[in-house]
């Protein structure tokens, strides 16, 4: 277990422990806080489990988060009153880098159908998911936000109608406008980024890479060196697949959040040799 996770789970149990170490300390010094804490761990983990806490926060978390992908894909995707076929190619696309196969992926093919049906309330799975992914959490709300716009821009832009859909999404997931503004300004530098980047054995890389690049970062061209290394950074904690996982995205995404990180990491590669 990484220290990412091991943070995370002693964070869910730390009511048990808390209470483990002191009922331990008082009845056994130091070797009793000890004691204590290890007992106080494993019975807040019998409490959670039989509770159904355990199971809500993670398995129906990545349930919600799941059906949810797929089924607000499918009304993004006919928004604009009919579903495209690129629109069904990137959806297909999302199920093969997944790995998606049997049971799960005609699983995504019923919620995409589901979505895209007339009079569909995405309020329907963007409500477990809230309630599921709570509070906390907000890497893996980004990620789901940035997995919609990629859909809505397979053409180049998202339009009016899937911007309706896309608001009313971040309403009910509790993304404000300026946390929109901010993915949705990185997801279309991401999505002309993609198309335009060369082998990166470039020595030197075209000018309309390096400012998509430094729009995947989140930075201006005018940034620091510092300013530069703590976007880089950022974003690659904020996508790193553990830790989105640990927050409830399914383990057949884990694939779609490690090249989310490539590709910031190929940005932050061209912007440096753009800078020697």
């Amino acid at each position: 277990m990484n220290g990412y996770l091991l943070g995370k789970n002693v964070a869910n149990h730390r009511t048990g422990m808390v209470i483990g170490a002191l009922l331990g300390m008082a009845s056994g010094g130091f070797v009793g806080l000890l004691f204590g804490l290890f007992i106080g761990y494993q019975g807040d983990k019998l409490i959670r489990r039989f509770s159904g806490a355990q199971q809500w926060t993670q398995d129906k978390a990545q349930g919600a988060f799941f059906d949810a992908t797929f089924a607000v894909m499918g009304k993004v995707a006919k928004a604009d009153g009919r579903v495209t076929q690129a629109e069904i190619q990137y959806a297909e696309a999302v199920m093969a880098r997944m790995q998606l196969t049997g049971e799960r992926r005609q699983r995504a093919i019923d919620c995409f159908s589901k979505g895209k049906q007339t009079g569909y309330e995405i309020t329907d799975v963007l409500e477990p998911l809230r309630r599921a992914l709570g509070r906390g959490n907000v890497h893996a709300r980004v990620m789901f936000v940035e997995i919609q716009l990629a859909a809505a821009l397979v053409d180049g832009e998202f339009s009016p109608s899937e911007g309706q859909v896309l608001g009313e999404m971040c309403q009910l997931l509790g993304v404000t406008q300026q946390e929109f503004e901010t993915v949705a300004a990185r997801m279309a530098a991401e999505h002309s980024f993609h198309q335009q980047h060369q082998d990166g054995r470039q020595a030197q890389p075209k000018a309309s890479e390096v400012k998509q690049a430094y729009g995947v970062l989140g930075v201006a061209q005018d940034c620091d060196n510092k300013s530069l290394k703590q976007a880089y950074r950022r974003l690659m904690s904020q996508h790193h697949p553990d830790k989105l996982v640990a927050e409830g995205l399914p383990d057949e995404m884990m694939l779609l959040a490690k090249e989310k990180t490539q590709e910031i990491q190929a940005a932050y590669d061209v912007v440096k040799r753009s800078r020697k």
